[in-house]
């Protein structure tokens, strides 16, 4: 009786097999540290020197960029101006999107229609929507000016941009305009995922909208808003084309948020070091508070399965 025989399976060579996927990886490696990394790691050194541009030395301050920082009021401003516009902005594009997402979720005719339409405002690139905004709001002949003016709202066409408390307003007006339909986006997808048996379990035990709103679809789209809350923000902390191309900081100080503060500092008056410390201090606030909406969306829990705080107990488990 013939036995068959088992092929032998063809291992190949080690070597090479340990070889390939280092030269396939290398290229992708050199460019990130040439683009990311080494950037980082020299503004980090940078900032507690002062850059001597004349001869492109480095001088050793230690500290000083840091405490001059905090002592400046001019930062202090910024930061107070740059937290007050992130914390509304990002609370109304949550509100604004996620009431928008749940109406687009509904049956509706021209709904796909709508959708494409709704996405437009944050397909636009940030010069546009900036540009775009500035000329709405022009003191001269700005589409804005000559609404309110026939509503009756005002008697005379107003310069939006040249009074703080206006400009500050525009300029989140003109955000949260254009960031609302990423949260939509999100959000729809989010609602897709949710079984409709649910809604009509919880139609049987007598819920109404709003009760299933709270019981059903918001836990469940709460790891998606999680996501929307930590990139809204950290974007929100960033903005820096939409105050550059319509206020310029200004007027007053009163758009001069943080990254545009940076911007001036560090290639206006070329305190490089100055610059990158305040650089650095606001990825410590976007990291800080990052884990405090893990903290509160996901509690302790979430917090250390996404950054690893805290010892397990008992062993493997």
């Amino acid at each position: 009786m013939e036995t068959k025989k088992t092929p032998k399976l063809h291992k190949g060579n080690p070597s090479n097999g340990g070889k390939l996927p280092v030269a396939l990886i290398t290229p992708s490696m050199i460019i990130i540290f040439g683009v990311l990394i080494f950037p980082i790691v020299y503004s980090f050194i940078l900032s507690f020197n002062n850059l001597v541009i004349k001869d492109n030395s480095l001088e050793w301050v230690g500290l000083k960029n840091y405490i001059d920082m905090f002592k400046d009021q001019t930062w202090r401003d910024s930061v107070k101006q740059t937290l007050i516009f992130t914390i509304i902005s990002v609370f109304c594009e949550i509100v604004f999107g996620v009431a928008i997402a749940l109406v687009l979720n509904k049956e509706f005719k021209g709904r796909g229609f709508v959708r494409g339409i709704m996405i437009l405002p944050w397909a636009l690139p940030g010069v546009v929507n900036a540009i775009m905004w500035k000329w709405i709001f022009n003191a001269n002949y700005g589409a804005f000016n000559a609404l309110m003016l026939q509503i009756g709202i005002i008697d005379k066409y107003q310069a939006w941009l040249a009074t703080p408390r206006s400009a500050f307003i525009c300029v989140l007006v003109a955000n949260i305009w254009k960031e609302t339909p990423y949260v939509v986006l999100l959000t729809i997808a989010a609602l897709a995922n949710i079984d409709k048996g649910l809604y009509e379990a919880a139609s049987i035990d007598g819920a109404n909208g709003w009760k299933a709103f709270w019981t059903i679809t918001l836990p469940l789209i709460k790891p998606v808003l999680l996501i929307l809350l930590i990139t809204k923000t950290i974007w929100a902390l960033q903005t820096y084309d939409l105050v550059y191309l319509m206020t310029a900081g200004g007027p007053m100080g009163s758009t001069e948020f943080i990254t545009f503060l940076i911007q001036k500092t560090s290639f206006k008056y070329l305190k490089w070091g100055y610059g990158s410390a305040m650089a650095f201090t606001l990825s410590i606030i976007c990291f800080i508070m990052t884990i405090i909406y893990i903290r509160v969306f996901m509690g302790n829990d979430g917090t250390k399965k996404s950054f690893g705080f805290g010892k397990k107990k008992g062993g493997n488990q």
